[in-house]
């Protein structure tokens, strides 16, 4: 599902030392020598069976300012009770439900390409993701795989950025007790969200990022291709 959200436009930031650092591992054609090369960012967020990265993914959603894209899949697995227990996931007769609502599935294959159809109306974004790098990535760069879709995925994109490290970075002086999502947007923005939720995720960290207010050179430090992420077991 695409859909147009209110709110500001799209956050962009200059990546373009990134993009010649990594240009042969994405086949990129130099950008432009302008101070203002700019790449959009696009917030994004699984949610799966388990914990494990041999996981299916049963929800995919991303944001990018104003626009978003939220994708439900039926798990070829079984969704184990501690996932299910944090996500309100549940699976009975062929069906998906979220907190006892049916939800819209497409086939894995076929939400990955509606994600990668997003990806591309926005430019070859940079995806930033909380945590993404031991966890998400990898479960994603495994799909990908399976479906032969990791090229595709590569052309209309320019690699990631993971909050995590990030947000520890830039708090190390302030005392910040838990680096978990929903704890940093509570301490930082002082409210509360249904986290679990990968669209309610996402909302919640693209409005995180621009509190925190990084710097080009801090955020260039946690940014890393899809084949620099901990492979999938």
């Amino acid at each position: 599902m695409l859909q147009r959200l209110s709110g500001k436009n799209s956050g962009v930031i200059n990546f373009r030392k990134w993009q010649m650092k990594h240009m042969d591992l994405y086949n990129l054609s130099p950008v432009s020598d302008s101070p203002s090369a700019e790449c959009s960012l696009v917030f994004f967020d699984l949610e799966t069976t388990g914990l494990g990265q041999a996981c299916d993914i049963v929800q995919l959603s991303a944001v990018s300012g104003g626009h978003s894209c939220n994708l439900y899949m039926l798990p070829r697995c079984r969704i184990q009770s501690r996932a299910a227990a944090v996500t309100g996931f549940r699976v009975r007769r062929r069906c998906l439900y979220l907190h006892g609502h049916a939800m819209p599935t497409l086939p894995l294959p076929q939400a990955l390409t509606a994600f990668l159809a997003f990806l591309r109306m926005l430019g070859r974004p940079l995806l930033v993701g909380h945590n993404v790098r031991r966890f998400d990535c990898p479960v994603l760069a495994r799909a990908l795989d399976e479906w032969q879709l990791r090229a595709a995925f590569q052309q209309v994109t320019s690699g990631f950025l993971d909050t995590l490290p990030l947000a520890r970075d830039l708090l190390r002086d302030r005392g910040q007790q838990s680096y978990k999502q929903e704890n940093l947007v509570k301490a930082i923005l002082g409210v509360s969200y249904p986290a679990h939720d990968a669209l309610e995720d996402v909302k919640a960290l693209q409005m995180l990022y621009y509190a925190l207010q990084p710097s080009v050179e801090q955020a260039l430090r946690h940014t890393f291709t899809l084949s620099m992420a901990a492979p999938a077991k």
